[in-house]
């Protein structure tokens, strides 16, 4: 069948060759199946099978450990597929395990995100830059051909220059040998005279010698002693002309400045993944402002401790009290909630979902409020919760001290059951403080992030537990202490991470790398943080009782 002049073809079944639009698949013996030939296929007791639905096909691994058991697990840690069996071995003892299509999900999801990013962000940035080159590129001949000119002109400018020097250098020349050719026809004119006296002085004493006459020779006066005193000998230095050594310094011919072909960090400002319609619409920001300030009654209580986002347009608060409340972008209560044991609040969280939980220290709860009802969802016994996050995937990420043992972890929970415990690090030790408030968000590569008042750090590792970078401030002279206490990530897979006692949020990549401040005049005693879906920041003020909306440059 021509593909290029006929619609494609449709599936069809391996065993009656019948067609079909929604097969079945053996993903071991890789057979497309229709519903009538599945029970002939599977009678096939010589092989292994593993059916699944056509869209799921590819998803079924055999274990390698366990020839008989399909995979439908997946050891993040060990970072391959294994079997139920394979959990039973103590080399997935502590390791986080999930369903093999979940895990497949959450990959995707990532995926899916380094793909958005290269295609609307990597991609776009690098096409402006080979375009830029091509403009410098241009604009280098174009200067080229400028500059030979000015050269050129300049070169002609410097042979006029030399030609004059030369003339002048002539002209000073024939001056200089005028000059001597005079002294010398002078000092000629004076000799000859001289020497025509001689002669004459020598023909008058021939004659007194011939002469008999005594009164005449006696009358004769000598002259030899003013003949023997010789003019003046005349001592002449000839011009000479030396040339110099060219020297490239002192001559002015001029010089190109000095080429620079430095790179730079590129600043083009890049849209927002996921956020197309609002971020195409977003002015460029240089400097970060506040947008809007919402008082809450939690300052008067005590404090502003926490803050999350139910939508654009409201926020939920907590401070020292036991109360929750709603609150609209323009300042109004929309609504209070009591917790239900009457304790403080510890933490809360909005769901992708819309909906709140929150965590109860001295009832050692996680509940979730819908409306005004409020269902205790987890329960701990030695250890206590004190701050939540909900990840991508819908799990909860639940930071857990305890008291007695003086340690802390980070627990995921799929609803009430524990999945995963976040507690040491590859060498074995305590990747958190046993002290101080802890905070923790999830980012968008799935790292989890925390930070750890106890010891002023960030600590963030991968989904599967492992140490990624612990962050302790940007580098400084003066090394102030880093103080964090609230943190979020935005749609950038930046951390934002609350300076308490500096005024000051810092920002990060999710590598750790530093990038700058929300500076402290706009900011005091910031505490809990979290952005919406436009990457604007809200940050919960401790003592004032003030929630800010700040828009930033991402």
């Amino acid at each position: 069948m021509d593909p290029w002049r006929s619609a494609q073809d449709v599936l069809r079944c391996h065993h009656c060759g019948g067609s079909t639009g929604s097969p079945l698949f053996c993903d071991i013996c890789n057979t497309h199946l229709c519903k009538t030939c599945v029970g002939e296929h599977l009678s096939d007791f010589s092989k292994k099978h593993g059916l699944v639905s056509f869209g799921r096909r590819g998803s079924t691994y055999t274990c390698l450990k366990h020839s008989s058991n399909i995979c439908d697990l997946f050891c993040e840690q060990c970072d391959h597929p294994i079997c139920k069996f394979c959990i039973s071995f103590k080399e997935h003892h502590g390791h986080f395990v999930e369903d093999i299509l979940k895990s497949l999900e959450s990959k995707r999801h990532v995926l899916k995100m380094e793909l958005q990013a290269l295609v609307k962000t990597v991609q776009p940035i690098y096409q402006k830059i080979a375009t830029n080159i091509q403009v410098q590129k241009v604009e280098l001949k174009k200067n080229n051909k400028i500059q030979i000119t000015a050269i050129r002109k300049h070169g002609k400018d410097l042979h006029r220059e030399i030609d004059n020097n030369i003339k002048k250098l002539e002209a000073d020349l024939d001056e200089m040998d005028t000059e001597l050719m005079t002294v010398l026809t002078k000092k000629e004119d004076e000799i000859a005279h001289i020497s025509s006296e001689i002669s004459k002085n020598i023909a008058d004493l021939k004659n007194l010698i011939a002469s008999n006459d005594v009164s005449v020779v006696s009358a004769h006066i000598s002259r030899n002693a003013e003949f023997r005193k010789l003019i003046p000998k005349l001592k002449m230095s000839l011009p000479r002309f030396t040339s110099q050594r060219i020297n490239m310094e002192t001559i002015q011919l001029g010089s190109l400045s000095v080429v620079s072909n430095e790179t730079t960090e590129h600043n083009f400002v890049t849209d927002s993944p996921g956020n197309d319609s609002s971020s195409s619409e977003r002015p460029t920001i240089v400097v970060p402002f506040v947008i809007k300030e919402i008082n809450t009654t939690s300052g008067e209580s005590g404090g502003l401790r926490s803050v999350s986002c139910l939508n654009d347009d409201n926020i939920w608060t907590c401070g020292q009290d036991n109360i929750l409340q709603l609150y609209s972008l323009q300042g109004k209560l929309v609504k209070s909630i009591k917790t239900k044991s009457g304790n403080r609040p510890e933490d809360i969280e909005v769901t992708r979902n819309g909906d709140l939980f929150y965590t109860d220290e001295n009832d050692r709860t996680v509940n979730a409020v819908n409306n005004s009802h409020i269902e205790t969802l987890i329960k701990t016994h030695e250890w206590t919760p004190c701050n939540v996050c909900n990840t991508f995937t819908g799990d909860f990420l639940i930071l857990l001290y305890n008291d007695h043992s003086k340690q802390t972890k980070v627990v995921r929970y799929s609803g009430s059951s524990e999945k995963q415990n976040i507690q040491f690090n590859d060498n074995g030790q305590a990747l958190y403080s046993s002290h101080g408030s802890k905070c923790i968000s999830e980012n968008r590569n799935l790292d989890i992030c925390v930070s750890d008042w106890g010891s002023n750090t960030v600590v963030v590792v991968n989904r599967a537990g492992n140490l990624r970078f612990v962050y302790t401030g940007p580098p400084s002279k003066t090394k102030e202490s880093f103080t964090p206490r609230g943190i979020t990530t935005d749609s950038q897979s930046q951390i934002l991470i609350a300076d308490y006692y500096n005024h000051r949020i810092h920002i990060i990549d999710q590598d750790g790398f530093f990038l700058r401040f929300i500076e402290k005049w706009e900011l005091q005693y910031p505490c809990g943080l979290c952005v919406d879906t436009k990457d604007n920041l809200f940050v919960a003020e401790y003592r004032t009782g003030k929630v800010k909306k700040i828009q930033y440059d991402v």
